[in-house]
């Protein structure tokens, strides 16, 4: 990677530290906490990985929502933030290529007529899901028979699956997976009905930032980082996203 300019470093470390956040939520990418109290996973070694690359310190902060995640970037509390891209959040900030996929499936349970994803969306169909999730999101706007049954947390969302006899439950397939082992003869749906895409996310105004960033993201993946980190924190569920040419960044 080239030097970095004073630009890059003034949007994304003014003071000389990379203030940066992670969704807790996700068990994937932040499978836990130091010593210290600082989160730890794949996520946050990304974050490290980039404060390396500026030459600058890193402080990592951790958030119990994705809303909080975006909010920190938008509004310049942070200079990245790492969250599922998705076209609702990118109106208010700008996201680089992804540098992991998650899958996205439907739980459904024992004894249930559906057997495959394509006959989730049909009339008279409930499905459970975390509101705002990156997978919430995406069945929002995509969806055009089914309705969606929000809860609040992803927890919630797999006790309102179960209390109000629901037809379906969305959630990341690992998660699923989890879930089905509490629900006799619940089974998850084969293939995925979306990706969520796992990337990094800063301020719009920050154009010299997101090019920056978006050649952190190429360099990761194609010298086996990313794959690497998947393999250190042994997580399943996940892959490398595929490399993406910068002019596609959202």
């Amino acid at each position: 990677m080239n030097s970095i300019s004073p630009t890059v470093r003034a949007q994304l470390a003014p003071d000389g530290v990379l203030n940066a956040t992670v969704y807790l939520g996700n068990f994937l990418l932040v499978t836990g906490r130091s010593p210290t109290g600082e989160p730890t996973g794949i996520a946050p070694d990304i974050c490290r990985a980039i404060a390396k690359r500026l030459g600058v310190e890193l402080n990592l902060q951790g958030c119990e929502t994705q809303d909080e995640v975006v909010n920190s970037a938008a509004d310049g509390r942070c200079g990245i933030a790492l969250v599922g891209s998705d076209p609702a959040r990118a109106k208010r900030v700008t996201f680089t290529p992804a540098y992991v996929e998650l899958e996205a499936s439907y739980l459904v349970p024992a004894n249930s007529s559906i057997v495959n994803i394509s006959q989730v969306d049909q009339p008279g169909i409930r499905i459970a899901s975390f509101f705002k999730s990156a997978y919430d999101l995406w069945l929002q706007r995509n969806l055009k028979h089914a309705t969606l049954v929000h809860a609040d947390s992803l927890q919630a969302s797999n006790e309102l699956f179960v209390s109000e006899n629901l037809d379906a439950l969305a959630g990341l397939k690992t998660g699923l997976v989890s879930a089905a082992q509490k629900i006799p003869g619940a089974r998850i749906l084969e293939g995925q009905f979306t990706g969520i895409q796992q990337a990094i996310a800063t301020q719009k105004s920050h154009l010299e930032a997101i090019e920056f960033l978006s050649t952190c993201v190429e360099e990761f993946i194609s010298t086996g980082l990313v794959a690497t980190l998947i393999q250190q924190y042994q997580v399943q569920g996940l892959s490398v996203a595929p490399l993406t040419k910068k002019s596609s960044v959202i």
